[in-house]
């Protein structure tokens, strides 16, 4: 007897069964954006000067403090910019002791759900114009380089890292994304230095295995320059390091934990160099106390702890942050909390004065 099929048994298909993903605008590739909004020759020259700077403190040819301060992340260019001329008249009148690079933050991890940063959503409307969001930040990001200040930025989506990649003298991998191995991946091909931070939990395990990993050279699923599908080919990244931002149990900057991280780097043959986050648990979520945390790192740079090498401070025109909303205030944070310029100003003439009086062999 031949076998038939009985359609009646077989359950109708259910819009659970179907894609949840609906086609939206397609956006330029990384190549075609290069194109519209280049880097000049002269900035390309600074951008690469500014990296060999990075490099030139990681690996301590430069006594230098490293300094990564700016806002949680930038909502507003003509603020972004205001604060970016300021920090660029700080940064010249410090060079000596500091080396200042402004975050420009235009991805933002979200717990749950919220507002994704700059390059998702420009209108902060929930629209997701991102074709708009990725123009203009990579505009803003022009714009502040103009100014002179080296860029930094935290690397979310890596489909969005070569957006941006060519701009930037430093980036970082947050405590959530340290342990994933496409950013591994991603971080071994780029021709920067890159941060990776601790666990939220507070251990830096998970970021040691990351510093090796893309220390080393990788093949992977990526996209060509053109934005083609490829095997991408990478070569390793020597420039990896550190960055501690404390953890469920708080601080981690501590002289105790600071040569526990130390110790661990070097077991794992891993230079040891790091940069203390003076937010996020470091600080207890408290944004006023972020010139407290770096005072104690400059006691312990003067009493000798070379391997701190580099700070990060959340910081913007005004103290504090703001929800999303229409009327918002100029110059506020729409994210984390963030110390006030004037405060910044304060503290980071201060840290210029302590590097002074700090000798380091």
């Amino acid at each position: 007897m031949n076998a038939s099929l009985n359609t009646a048994t077989l359950a109708p298909a259910t819009p659970s069964a179907q894609p949840r993903i609906v086609s939206g605008q397609r956006l330029p590739t990384a190549y075609a954006l290069k194109q519209q909004l280049p880097l000049p020759t002269r900035l390309a020259v600074q951008v690469q000067a500014d990296r060999q700077a990075v490099r030139g403190i990681l690996h301590g040819h430069d006594p230098r403090l490293l300094v990564i301060a700016g806002p949680c992340s930038l909502h507003d260019p003509q603020a972004a910019l205001d604060y970016a001329k300021r920090l660029s008249a700080l940064a010249r009148e410090t060079a000596d002791q500091l080396l200042i690079v402004m975050r420009a933050y235009v991805e933002k991890p979200r717990t749950t759900v919220g507002w994704k940063g700059l390059a998702y959503d420009p209108h902060l409307d929930g629209s997701d114009d991102m074709l708009t969001g990725l123009a203009l930040s990579r505009e803003l990001m022009l714009g502040i380089l103009a100014t002179g200040l080296p860029l930094a930025t935290e690397l979310l989506q890596p489909m969005a890292a070569g957006y941006f990649d060519d701009l930037l003298a430093w980036a970082a991998v947050g405590a959530r994304t340290t342990e994933s191995q496409i950013h591994r991946e991603m971080a071994s091909g780029l021709a920067l230095p890159v941060g990776f931070k601790n666990g939220t939990d507070g251990s830096t395990g998970v970021a040691c295995d990351a510093i090796r990993s893309a220390a080393h050279g990788h093949r992977h699923f990526g996209l060509d320059a053109h934005g083609h599908p490829a095997i991408v080919c990478t070569q390793g990244n020597p420039d990896g390091h550190l960055v501690l931002r404390g953890g469920h149990r708080g601080p981690n900057y501590d002289p105790a934990s600071v040569a526990a991280a130390r110790a661990q780097l070097q077991k794992a043959g891993i230079l040891p160099r790091m940069v203390v986050d003076c937010s996020h648990a470091n600080s207890g979520k408290d944004p006023l106390r972020q010139p407290a945390v770096l005072r104690e790192v400059l006691a312990l740079r003067r009493q000798g702890e070379c391997s701190v090498v580099g700070i990060m401070l959340e910081s913007n025109l005004f103290e504090g942050c703001q929800a999303v909303g229409p009327n918002l205030r100029y110059g506020v944070s729409i994210t984390d909390g963030c110390l006030g310029w004037e405060a910044t100003e304060a503290v980071l003439r201060e840290a210029a004065n302590s590097e002074q009086r700090r000798v380091c062999d």
